[in-house]
């Protein structure tokens, strides 16, 4: 993982929303904004941070940047989060 708080950087609604948004696969920004309401300026800022925590994943293709899901940072967050959860042997 990053140096970036993933915690810190998961606090925010707005982007959860987008990681949830991104959970059916790849989306630009311009599609990202629209789903969302989210201005462009404000926009730019949460996907720098979710790349920055390693969240996202950015690729260029033509004249847009797409953005899809880190699955593996995320699966590797699961499994450290779910050790705190259940009963103890």
């Amino acid at each position: 993982m990053s140096d970036t708080n993933i915690f810190k950087v998961l606090a925010d609604a707005q982007r959860r929303e987008i990681l949830l948004l991104l959970r059916d696969g790849r989306l630009n920004a311009g599609e990202i904004a629209q789903r969302t309401g989210i201005a462009p300026n404000a926009l730019s800022y949460h996907l720098k941070l979710l790349k920055s925590a390693d969240l996202v994943l950015e690729y260029r293709e033509k004249n847009f940047i797409y953005y899809e899901l880190n699955t593996s940072v995320l699966q590797d967050l699961i499994l450290w989060v779910s050790q705190f959860g259940g009963e103890k042997p």
